[in-house]
């Protein structure tokens, strides 16, 4: 026979605070409504939010969508005790993935799971999430916070979101268009954004065996400070280019780098070739490198360096994009070209 206990066991006593999360939550459903757009029709709370496509805005809408994290970025953040950007970088990630698309976001949604609910952490991640929220115009209209004893280590949590957007049908972009003599622009980053930690960590933290406080001359700054700078949204300038009608396909630079993610919108039939040293290559990656004697191949394949976005243009429309980007007083470089061949890249 099972020993009785002395008292009821509780759902606390497992490890989960109801009240504690409840208090929490409170907290995020009003960071949440800080982000509510006019699409909004539910409150924070419910089985499922509600949106409403504005009617008077699109003829024939098309709904887009998109899931992500950003991988062992997280570890560095546990180890920092830097929180807030994490939620930015999973929003923005998740933004240009739909924007390439021509998709302008509508809402978001976070999932944030953790071993022992730390509402402090908490706080700070959403926090995070809510602001670049309202940075891209999207609104945050619900998520959830799993609080799942013994499942992860102390002091460690995983985030996910979702993101839906809607873009008119007849201005979808598709790279169907995308044709030999297009040329390819690259829009820079700000750093690693989210891809290439796993790799990253093991150079600087096992092989060169720097701390995240440590000072490094080739990158002119404190290890731990590069690796957390925010992942870029790139919707502010795309936007603009979408209404400009001049671009045929872009690509966002996430993992696998260049070398895999533009052969994703290209058609059959065409190929790219990417010129070396057509863009300032961020420090941090130069320094990459050379700690662990990194091939040239496996660098373009592994990280974004030092380009987040890529735009592919037809060249009669090349000066009306850098018209474009003139003006929003975007940096770029022209890095490459499309060739006959099959959706590969090439570098010279």
């Amino acid at each position: 026979m099972a020993p009785n206990s002395s008292k009821p066991i509780t759902y606390a006593d497992a490890g989960v605070n109801i009240d504690q999360a409840n208090r929490t939550k409170q907290r995020i459903k009003y960071l949440a409504h800080k982000t509510f757009t006019k699409g909004v029709l539910s409150e924070i709370g419910g089985f499922g939010g509600l949106f409403a496509i504005d009617k008077t805005k699109y003829i024939d809408p098309i709904l887009v969508s998109s899931v992500d994290g950003v991988g062992t970025k997280l570890k560095l953040a546990f180890e920092m005790k830097v929180h807030h950007t994490i939620g930015a970088d999973l929003v923005n990630h998740c933004v240009n993935d739909i924007a390439v698309q021509g998709a302008a976001p509508m809402f978001f949604m976070d999932y944030l799971a953790t071993g022992q609910l730390d509402p402090g952490v908490a706080e700070k991640v959403v926090e995070g999430v809510a602001e670049a929220c309202k940075h891209n115009g999207c609104a945050l209209i619900g998520g959830e916070t799993a609080e799942m004893p013994g499942f992860y280590p102390e002091g460690e949590y995983d985030l996910a979101g979702f993101i839906v957007g809607v873009v008119e049908r007849d201005r979808i972009v598709t790279g169907k268009t995308v044709e030999p003599g297009d040329i390819l622009i690259g829009l820079p980053s700000t750093g690693l954004h989210t891809n290439g930690y796993s790799l990253a960590r093991k150079l600087l933290f096992e092989i060169a065996r720097y701390e995240p406080e440590t000072y490094v001359n080739e990158i002119k700054g404190k290890v731990g400070n590069e690796l957390m700078l925010t992942h870029r949204s790139y919707w502010p300038i795309i936007k603009k280019l979408v209404a400009a009608e001049c671009v045929s396909a872009m690509a966002h630079i996430t993992g696998g780098g260049i070398t895999e993610n533009l052969p994703r919108v290209l058609p059959r039939g065409t190929a790219a070739i990417i010129e070396y040293g057509s863009w300032p290559v961020l420090p941090i990656f130069t320094h990459l490198q050379a700690l662990g004697n990194v091939l040239q191949d496996e660098m373009m394949r592994t990280f974004n360096m030092g380009i987040g976005m890529l735009l592919v243009v037809p060249s009669k429309k090349f000066k009306k994009v850098e018209s474009v980007l003139d003006r929003a007083g975007e940096k770029y470089y022209a890095v490459g070209r499309i060739v006959k061949g099959e959706r590969k890249v090439s570098y010279s």
